[in-house]
């Protein structure tokens, strides 16, 4: 009985570390969904949940953390060699940021969740997007304008902060295409 007891154990504790690694074909929506459904399968639900389609998630979160679960933004450097700290604390697929992941686990009840669990951050997504659209008129649908919102905040798109930052405009033109390119793709995988 304590070596199944062992197993059962050792299997458990291999399991809670998560696949965080990016999916091998980042161009290819059939191929992440081939590969990783259940994150086609969190999209789905979040979908449902709050309308934002799966091809925009998925365009928004290929930019935020190409997929990686625990992804985290860039050490600072002063003089190019001292470490100070990282230049946001936004972590996980979804890159939230610790004030705005609060907000939404205050709004939502889900004290529990986890940015780098890929239920939670399409959820979170989901929420997110869905206040942009009722706050700023901005469809769903509309990746541009979403990832705007979502990189510079509802009140530094209101305010048009990236007119100021034309690698940012370049930026969500890519997601754009990007979330074009996956709804494309995924109405032929769906088939």
């Amino acid at each position: 009985m304590s070596r199944v007891l062992l197993v059962v154990v050792i299997l458990a504790l291999a399991g809670c570390g998560g696949n965080y690694s990016a999916p091998r074909e980042l161009d290819n929506a059939c191929g992440i969904a081939r590969e990783r459904p259940n994150y086609v399968r969190a999209m789905e639900r979040t979908e449902r949940r709050w309308g934002v389609p799966v091809h925009v998630q998925m365009a928004v979160m290929h930019q935020e953390s190409k997929f990686v679960g625990d992804a985290r933004t860039p050490h600072q450097f002063v003089l190019g060699i001292i470490p100070m700290g990282r230049q946001s604390s936004a972590y996980g697929y979804a890159q939230a940021i610790d004030s705005t992941w609060e907000d939404y686990t205050r709004a939502t009840g889900k004290r529990g969740a986890r940015r780098d669990n890929i239920n939670d951050a399409t959820d979170f997504m989901g929420w997110y997007m869905t206040r942009t659209r009722d706050m700023l008129g901005i469809p769903l649908h509309d990746a541009r304008n979403q990832y705007l919102a979502y990189h510079e905040g509802r009140a530094g798109f209101a305010r048009q902060s990236y007119m100021a930052k034309p690698w940012l405009i370049k930026v969500s033109d890519r997601v754009a295409d990007r979330s074009e390119l996956y709804r494309g793709q995924l109405a032929r995988c769906r088939r």
